[in-house]
């Protein structure tokens, strides 16, 4: 398994782990652990682009921020999945080029 099929499937757990603790409901956990991981990720993945690759530049580090209000934990963690699926698409039609 190259390191691009490696982050994918870290991606994809991420997001599954996100969407679980989600659904535990009430704010009861912080964002910090997924912003931080993907953030991660998101460093790894960019060292398969060179500098000049315009659609890593549509990306960007997720602050590690962990509000108080529920509500806003929610629209963090649903950001942090939007990120995490659309790095996961970039990264698949990109391995798909490489390897027609």
């Amino acid at each position: 398994m190259d390191k691009r099929d490696l982050i994918i499937h870290m991606l994809r757990q991420l997001d599954e782990q996100s969407c679980s603790i989600q659904q535990v409901g009430a704010g009861y956990y912080s964002c910090i652990p997924f912003a931080r991981r993907f953030n991660k990720l998101f460093a790894e993945a960019k060292t398969l682009f060179d500098d000049a690759d315009g659609l890593m530049a549509t990306f960007e580090e997720i602050p590690e921020y962990d509000p108080k209000d529920p509500a806003d934990k929610m629209k963090i963690i649903q950001g942090i999945r939007v990120e995490i699926n659309q790095l996961i698409s970039l990264l698949q039609v990109t391995d798909e080029d490489d390897n027609p």
